[in-house]
């Protein structure tokens, strides 16, 4: 059994990058084994199923062989296992409105996904295109509110708001290169050019 958590990762997923790049800004990378699994809704990858029954991906195995999955839920774990200062706020208001915007900017990497594997994974003629326009506005509302009456609070640090926003803008760039976004959320656009300077997005771009 391994000392040290074994992180099961696909490196496009954003879900993931988040986990990476909380690693990168706590300096926990080195404490953590990556485990390259090759994963699909339709063909799960057996390392990942072992006590991960849904086959969640991340997935993080802890040295005791606890599975903890849901990226949510590891940032959660790996957030109380550095010093600094920590990147979810431990409690009060602050704690409550941060793990709300988190949320937003994941539903926006859940809609993009989905629209990846509806347009990836089935023949074009299946394709169900409401659904798909569906999804679409569900993340142009969401980017929408980060340019506008979220943006102020996405100055001052880079916490597990910001890494998630930009981990699901990082994805629509990687998924959607056809779309420019930047044009109609000039704001957000400003604000990511300004994050990726961070070398922990660098080091997780998606390619």
């Amino acid at each position: 059994m391994s000392v040290r958590p074994i992180l099961f990762h696909a490196p496009a997923s954003p879900f993931v990058r988040k986990v990476m790049v909380l690693l990168h800004e706590t300096g926990q990378l080195d404490r953590v084994e990556l485990y390259a699994a090759v994963h699909t809704p339709i063909a799960p990858d057996a390392g990942v199923l072992q006590g991960n029954p849904a086959g969640k991906i991340p997935a993080l195995r802890l040295p005791d062989g606890q599975v903890l999955h849901d990226s949510r839920v590891i940032l959660e774990y790996l957030d109380q296992q550095h010093t600094g200062e920590p990147l979810i706020p431990r409690d009060g208001p602050a704690r409550w409105r941060r793990l709300t915007l988190a949320s937003l900017a994941d539903a926006v990497m859940d809609a993009a996904v989905l629209i990846r594997y509806e347009t990836a994974m089935r023949p074009p003629e299946k394709h169900w295109e409401q659904w798909l326009d569906n999804q679409q506005q569900k993340i142009a509302r969401t980017l929408a509110y980060f340019d506008g009456p979220a943006h102020a609070e996405l100055a001052g640090r880079f916490d597990v708001a910001a890494i998630g926003l930009a981990c699901a803008l990082g994805y629509l760039d990687f998924r959607q290169p056809h779309w420019n976004w930047r044009a109609e959320y000039p704001q957000l656009a400003h604000w990511l050019a300004e994050a990726s300077r961070r070398p922990s997005l660098q080091a997780t771009a998606p390619a």
